[in-house]
């Protein structure tokens, strides 16, 4: 096993780093850049969930139409 199968690496700016030797500091920035990631994946989700919910609501309201005479 080498050490790099124990230890986590982080590779930032094609550079190699072992997480487990860095300060404090870089691991605190490490894990609020894991979190923001999640965050934005899970907006980008919501996003898509939105919008089939907006094209199912607008099927819905074309076939409630369908019957309406429009005014002009």
């Amino acid at each position: 096993m080498t050490n790099s199968d124990k230890n986590p690496i982080l590779t930032f700016n094609e550079k190699k780093y072992d997480i487990n030797s860095l300060p404090d500091k870089a691991k605190d920035l490490i894990k609020a850049a894991q979190v923001a990631e999640t965050q934005i994946k899970m907006q980008e989700d919501n996003l898509k969930l939105i919008s089939v919910a907006r094209q199912t609501i607008s099927s819905q309201l074309k076939n409630e139409l369908e019957n309406v005479t429009p005014i002009e």
